[in-house]
């Protein structure tokens, strides 16, 4: 979602102000328009589907429906909510699959909009589903393209057809031909082409794609189109509508730091939904496209049941039950944590399941200072100890921790603080698995009563600095503030505050659910 991270900043800006006002009038409203218009068109979005979304907002931000809201400011965020997923296609779309198998997929587009590496990511995501793909080299003009894509079907774990060699070689459309009917002699019941692109539209590269399209007679067309290539989007869109046609869209390189705007034009202007989105260069990296999902996260409303999708595929059922169990009876252990962690590590970046998290645009330099490794440094240290010390962290006396520390490649100190975050997390798990609030460090009780830390709160003050010098007195109190702050790393982002139930009310309310 670094993509859209500009425009993201931009708009919730834009609410941040307009939640200020008890009641709107239209000078309000066409400020929040304009603002809206200026983030868009900043962010590289398609002039004519800006007039057209910043007309429907006025339109409907003017009528009776905000008139007779509660709350008029929240009643607008839910209509741009609405007319965002309008322009990212409405509905999730998914593939139509031939009612007589093998079912065809090709690919086009551009060369370097990442269609070799989306086709092993595809095959990768239908054989999760239980279907044999075959992956079928049709590029035969870039430079060990064919190569690639046989890399890339042994890291999926995929049958690919490549009989001509490449680099100039073989003639494209009796391949993709011949893949189709070797497809059904092996009985795979996909077949995905990969075609290829060339640096810009032209005649060739249209003929090629569209005599491959009459050869095989596709139940999918996909146009794969690179989210950072800017207003050349619509055009590049446009021409292979025009040569080729395609059913559906899929958005590559979600995870670049262009403005990226031009590729929420695509769906609008072709009339053809987004199927797919990538964002990453792993083969995991890859996620149905959910229109009303993507508007959430650029309206920083977050993405849960993006992130519960992603933990039910990596969190086996039976072991979480054990889990839990092993909570409720006090027995979790430092070797259940490391299993927990590697189930973690299933789910893929911690940075992109953080940032589905309602919200956390507010912290988006605390996401870019999370360091991704200190899962692997919190391993190394527990992969370092022996059976009886994972189980039984209390018997970790200096010479143990110094070997540990030795082993791990890391310090005493590290081994020291993961072992205290360790403990004060399984209190926490203790208390959630026994149905109580619990009590994070710096934060107080989670969801707690007003007040219900107030005498932890007096206890604070009467430790502060009782020194006569306002500055010796603010130095003194400051030092001890940093002194008791969390300073976890292995465990999370530090003291870094998480949105509470109050903010998560108020997001709620944003779209009119509160």
């Amino acid at each position: 979602m670094a993509t859209f991270g500009t425009l993201s900043d931009r708009l919730t800006e834009t609410f941040r102000n307009l939640r200020k006002k008890g009641q709107l009038t239209p000078a309000d409203v066409d400020g929040t328009v304009r603002e809206i218009r200026r983030a868009l068109l900043d962010a590289d979005v398609a002039l004519p589907v800006v007039k057209e979304f910043t007309a429907a907002v006025r339109e409907r931000a003017l009528g009776d429906e905000v008139n007779r809201a509660l709350n008029p400011a929240q009643q607008v965020v839910q209509i741009v909510n609405d007319e965002l997923i309008g322009i990212l296609g409405g509905q999730q779309r998914r593939l139509q699959f031939a009612k007589n198998p093998p079912t065809v997929i090709m690919l086009a587009g551009l060369q370097g909009s990442g269609k070799t590496t989306f086709a092993g990511k595809l095959a990768k995501m239908l054989e999760k589903d239980g279907h044999t793909p075959l992956l079928v080299a049709c590029d035969l003009q870039r430079p060990n393209a064919v190569n690639q894509l046989q890399v890339v079907a042994e890291r999926a774990g995929a049958a690919i057809y490549a009989p001509e060699p490449g680099n100039g070689v073989g003639d494209p459309v009796k391949v993709a031909r011949d893949g189709v009917a070797h497809a059904t002699r092996q009985q795979h019941d996909i077949v995905i082409i990969d075609t290829a692109g060339r640096l810009g539209v032209d005649a060739e590269l249209m003929k090629q794609a569209a005599d491959i399209r009459k050869a095989t007679q596709p139940d999918e067309v996909l146009f794969v189109i690179d989210a950072m290539i800017g207003q050349d989007a619509v055009n590049t869109a446009k021409a292979f509508q025009d040569g080729v046609d395609f059913t559906g869209v899929v958005l590559s390189k979600l995870d670049g730091d262009a403005r990226g705007g031009a590729a929420l034009s695509v769906a609008s202007v072709t009339g053809r939904p987004i199927i797919f989105a990538s964002t990453g260069e792993g083969l995991d990296d890859v996620e149905p496209f959910h229109p009303d999902r993507m508007a959430s996260r650029i309206l920083d409303l977050g993405d849960i049941l993006t992130l519960i999708e992603q933990a039910q595929n990596a969190f086996d059922e039976a072991e979480a039950m054990k889990v839990a169990e092993k909570l409720a009876t006090e027995t979790f252990t430092l070797e259940d944590f490391l299993e927990q962690m590697q189930q973690m590590k299933k789910m893929g970046s911690m940075k992109k399941m953080l940032g589905m998290l309602p919200g956390m645009g507010n912290m988006k330099q605390q996401l870019e200072d999370f360091d991704e490794r200190e899962i692997d440094r919190t391993e190394a240290i527990i992969r370092s100890m022996t059976v009886a010390e994972r189980r039984n962290p209390k018997i970790l006396n200096g010479s143990r921790r110094l070997r540990i520390a030795r082993g791990s490649g890391m310090t005493v100190t590290d081994v020291n603080q993961l072992v205290q975050r360790f403990d004060q997390a399984a209190k926490m798990m203790k208390t959630v698995a026994r149905g109580g609030v619990p009590n994070i460090p710096g934060m107080g009780p989670v969801g707690g009563k007003p007040g219900a830390s107030s005498k932890r709160g007096k206890q604070q003050k009467a430790k502060g600095s009782r020194s006569g010098n306002p500055a010796k007195r603010a130095a003194e109190n400051a030092g001890i503030a940093a002194s008791t702050a969390p300073t976890g790393s292995g465990f999370g982002l530090g003291g870094q505050k998480m949105p509470s139930e109050a903010d998560l009310a108020e997001l709620q309310k944003m779209l009119g659910r509160g």
